[in-house]
């Protein structure tokens, strides 16, 4: 059996383990990593088996690091869902990322904390130049708002399902706690913050469509 053909098997059983061992749920908070000769050789293994585009060896690298790439990038984030889609999206992209990556120049492990690090800088920039801050009821309506930016708002929360415009309107125009919105509506928290995340974004793509005048948007 040829050396690649071992390598292959390896870091398929590898995976095996991982996943058997931890399953694949929510994401965890994980900050330690093993950091062995025989780990780290494995590692290097996988990524020039991931390079070639086997897809055992890119399941490998997001079984073993997704954990902690999550958790770094929620610390910068500070939110659980958007840090889920940003991890996501860092290892769907991994193919096309890793062949800049080279591991005389670095250890694997530092080189995703840096793209996890990029990938959450560009996320929070783009979440702060979202259209949104000064949002009211019409009661309380601030006559320095424009009345295009009032129309494209209600305009963009009527695309919104029932659930994701109630839970918008809830947290950030009545100034409910997630706790007060589940209370309401008879769901979870973890339910609402996910309403909460799809509304938020889906609203941001519906006002960016509409080219509202960009403000930042709070976080929850």
């Amino acid at each position: 059996m040829s050396r690649v053909s071992v390598v292959r098997d390896v870091v398929r059983e590898e995976a095996d383990r991982i996943e058997v061992s931890t399953g694949r749920g929510r994401f965890r908070r994980r900050r330690s990593l093993e950091h062995s000769p025989q780990s780290e050789s494995l590692t290097l293994g996988a990524i020039a088996r991931a390079k070639t585009g086997d897809p055992d060896a890119i399941r490998y690298l997001y079984l073993r690091y997704a954990d902690n790439v999550y958790g770094y990038v929620c610390s910068i984030v500070r939110d659980e869902h958007e840090a889920e889609d940003v991890t996501q999206q860092i290892f769907a992209k991994l193919l096309t990322s890793l062949p800049k990556y080279e591991p005389r120049v670095v250890p694997f492990s530092a080189w995703i904390l840096r793209v996890a690090h990029n990938a959450a800088i560009d996320h929070v920039r783009a979440r702060r130049a979202v259209p949104f801050a000064e949002v009211r009821s019409p009661e309380q309506a601030d006559h320095d708002v424009s009345w295009e930016r009032g129309h494209d708002l209600r305009a963009a929360l009527e695309t919104l399902p029932i659930e994701q415009r109630d839970v918008i309107v809830m947290r950030f125009i009545l100034g409910l706690s997630p706790r007060e919105i589940a209370e309401r509506i008879g769901r979870s928290e973890d339910a609402v913050h996910g309403l909460q995340h799809r509304g938020r974004r889906a609203l941001r793509a519906e006002l960016t469509r509409l080219q509202s005048a960009p403000t930042a948007l709070r976080a929850a």
